[in-house]
This record gives structure tokens, C-alpha cells and sequence, in this order.
């Protein structure tokens, strides 16, 4: 079958992996110039099926309500830029409780452990290098009652199949060297020793050329500026120089776009941008400890890790609607990280910066599959978590393209499984 899959971040582009494997005639429309620029260039580098907890949880209307009038939140929101979003907020706000917490976290967790096992065997199918790391994650606590709080927390995706380790500060240092110096700060982490990293940007564009190498056309430069519909299908995508584009399927998995794409032919995406800021350094050689493993801190959600020879720190989930400025003041809670706990990692005064915005759903897991026309599927809103979920729902949508039976279990991430 003719295929357009919509978007090409690492979520489009492995979505056209799979479908060109099974057979398909794969077309890959992308408004930017090259693969994976925008949220897919701009995250943690993190693989972390171990840090799958739904963001709609009890504490996060506390974290929202303090941000107005506290700046250092990682979690926050402006309702003078972010007008629209009554009604995702009031779904959000609906799944503040324990139970539809823990049953979005779950759902997360199953796709994200799908996923992993996915990446790596797309990896070594593939022989592709993406600088990946694969010595764990940290969760790092410095406060002795947080950090048990974290324990108590952690057991949940523990009792799921996630292998994770308690450390106290001296084995922390254990995990990771460059600590050491600053092992007086630490209360203790939680090790995620399956979890990993690695380029997302890196990945994708290799795996563009396998996809090339099997015949998908990539088209850049030009985005949908809508979809036509009639008698039940998608017929053709329109694109903003007036082009179209026919075939017998589409997926959108356009990020952040894809609610404005998706309602071009009557169908409603509950996803929102949030907007998240990072940072990439020239790693520091002075002849130390080379650092091993990806960490996140807990207090300042503060994630990083070592990319070849860059360290890649990301921070925040702000609610401002689309823009995606930034100022150096936006950049605090990565300048104060890296002078608590990394001081020497990095030439911090060569760093290049940006800003990108995450399709967040309210419950946390992304949207897979059919939806309002026979051949229309969606792949979108990762939120944070896009390059440890794309493997996993690319091949699960994929899967249903083709009529076969995910691996998976589907339920709460359709958009007819959803509350």
C-alpha cells in the first residue's frame, strides 16, 4: 500500500521504518529541512522506561498552583500565553488522582519496556551506532525524606518488571565516579540498571538512510497544511505550497502539530505543547573520571547525560501555548545543576541552547492508532519520553496497519480506550 506517514522526528521516521519493512510504499512529509530537528534534537538523550510515572498524578496541581508565583518549578504553566487550554487542562486535572495515576503510569511503563527491547533490536538489526550508553540511569535524591518518598514511589514500576537498585550516597559514587566530589550533597538514588541513552537525532537520521535504502521518499521543506476526507476515508494531504499528496494510508505524527492536522478532517487530539528547555556542552578533559551513566535529579527534574563527547542536560515542562523563545533566565535551573553537582563535566561557557515543545497528552501515554476515518492512524503524544516510546508504538502501529495483533497490550493508548 501507498503510505504518508506526517512528521519526521525520531516517532515518523521509525513509524516508516516499520511500515517499509512490512512492504509499503513509504512517503515522508516534513515541514523542517532534515529529520529529527525540533523535539527530537532537543531532549535528555534518556532510554528510561524506569522514570515512566504519569505527570497528572495527586502533587501536580500543588506543582502548577506554585508555579505561579514560584519560578523555580519543573513544572509549570502561563495562562497569559497559554489561553486555549481550558479544556486539556480539565482532563489533566481529572487525572490528578492515585488510581488513574498509577493505571497511566502502567499503561507508560508496558510501552516504554515494549520499546526499549524494540530500539535495541532495530540497532542491532541495523547496525547503528547512536553513541548509546547502556550503564543505567540515576535518579538522584539529596533530601533524606524525599528520597524515601522516592523508594516507596519507585516500587510500583519495580513490581512491573523494572529492575532498579536502592544506593546510598557511597554507591552512587560507585555508578558514577564524577559524583564523588560532591557525594556530601547526595542523599541517595534509585538506579535504573536497564535504562540507557544515546542521540536520538543520531539514530534517526541513520535510520532515514535504511528506510531510503528500502525506498521511502522523504520529502522536506514542505508541511500539511491539512488533510481531505470523503466516504469515510483520508484522501489526500495538502501541502502548504499547494501540492497534495494521495494514498491509501496516512499516519500523522506531526508532534505538537498534529491536533491543528488532525482537525482538518474532524478528528480531536487531546495534545498540548509543553515546552521544555536543553543545553549541550563539550564534555571537560582533565584527565578524571570519564562520566558513565544518565542521571536525573529529583529536586530540580534536571535530567543529563554523556552524548559522544557532549553533555546533554534538559529541564521544565512549561505550559506557554507554541512559541518556543527562551531566555538565559529560563536556563537557571540547568546553570544551578550543573554548578550543585557537575561543576567540572563540561566547558559550560561553550554551550549551545535551545527550546522545543512535547506533545503531552492529560493522562501521560501517547495516542496510537485508528481514528475517525478507516485509513487514518495517529503516532503522537510522547511528551517527554518520544525516543524511549518510538520504537515501541511505531511497531505497534505498524502492527495494526498490517491487521496483525500488537505484542502489547493496546488498551489506554487508542483514542477510543481513553477515559
Amino acid at each position: 500500500m501507498k503510505v504518508i506517514v506526517i512528521g519526521a522526528g525520531v516517532v515518523g521516521v521509525t513509524t516508516a521504518y516499520y511500515l517499509a519493512r512490512s512492504g509499503h510504499q513509504v512517503t515522508v512529509v516534513e515541514k523542517e529541512s532534515e529529520a529529527a530537528t525540533l523535539a527530537s534534537a532537543g531532549n535528555a538523550g534518556l532510554i528510561a522506561p524506569g522514570h515512566s510515572f504519569a505527570w497528572a498524578s495527586p502533587s501536580a496541581p500543588k506543582e502548577l498552583l506554585r508555579s505561579l508565583t514560584v519560578e523555580d518549578t519543573a513544572l509549570r504553566v502561563n495562562p497569559f500565553k497559554a489561553p486555549g487550554m481550558a479544556i486539556w487542562g480539565l482532563r489533566f486535572l481529572r487525572e490528578c488522582n492515585a488510581e488513574r495515576a498509577t493505571k497511566n503510569t502502567l499503561v507508560k511503563l508496558r510501552l516504554a519496556q515494549y520499546s526499549q527491547r524494540m530500539l535495541n533490536q532495530i540497532a542491532a538489526d541495523e547496525r547503528i551506532d547512536y553513541d548509546d550508553i547502556h550503564e543505567g540511569i540515576l535518579y538522584l535524591y539529596r533530601d533524606p525524606k524525599r528520597f524515601a518518598a522516592g523508594i516507596e514511589k519507585m516500587k510500583l514500576v519495580q513490581e512491573h518488571g523494572q529492575k532498579q537498585d536502592v544506593l546510598d550516597a557511597d554507591g552512587v559514587v560507585e555508578a558514577e565516579p564524577m559524583l564523588g566530589p560532591v557525594k556530601h550533597k547526595l542523599a541517595g538514588a534509585i538506579y535504573g540498571v536497564t535504562d540507557s541513552s544515546g542521540d536520538s537525532v543520531m539514530f534517526t537520521r541513520k535510520l532515514q538512510a535504511v528506510c531510503e535504502g528500502m525506498g521511502t521518499k522523504f520529502v522536506f521543506g514542505q508541511g500539511v497544511a491539512k488533510l481531505a476526507a470523503g466516504s469515510g476515508k483520508v484522501k489526500a494531504a495538502m501541502l502548504d505550497g499547494g501540492d497534495s499528496l494521495d494514498a491509501e494510508v496516512f499516519v500523522l505524527s506531526a508532534g505538537v502539530h498534529s491536533p491543528r492536522i488532525a482537525r482538518s478532517v474532524g478528528v480531536r487530539l487531546p495534545i498540548a505543547p509543553a515546552k521544555g528547555y536543553s543545553a549541550t556542552f563539550p564534555i571537560k578533559r582533565n584527565g578524571g573520571p570519564q562520566m558513565r551513566v544518565g542521571a536525573v535529579d529529583e529536586e530540580l527534574l534536571v535530567a543529563w547525560c554523556r552524548i559522544g563527547d557532549r553533555l546533554r542536560m534538559t529541564s521544565s515542562a512549561e505550559f506557554t501555548g507554541y512559541e518556543t523563545s527562551y531566555k538565559e533566565h529560563d536556563l537557571r535551573l540547568i546553570r544551578k545543576l550543573a554548578g550543585d553537582l557537575l561543576p567540572d563535566a563540561a566547558e559550560y561557557d561553550s554551550g549551545t541552547y535551545r527550546a522545543c515543545n512535547r506533545p503531552m497528552t492529560p493522562d501521560g501515554p501517547p495516542i496510537l492508532g485508528p481514528a475517525g476515518h478507516d485509513n487514518f492512524y495517529i503516532n503522537s503524544g510522547h511528551g517527554h519520553m518520544g525516543f524511549t516510546m518510538a520504537c515501541g508504538s511505531s511497531r505497534i502501529v505498524a502492527d495494526l496497519i498490517d491487521g496483525k495483533k500488537p505484542e502489547i497490550p493496546v488498551a489506554g493508548l487508542t483514542l477510543t480506550s481513553r477515559p
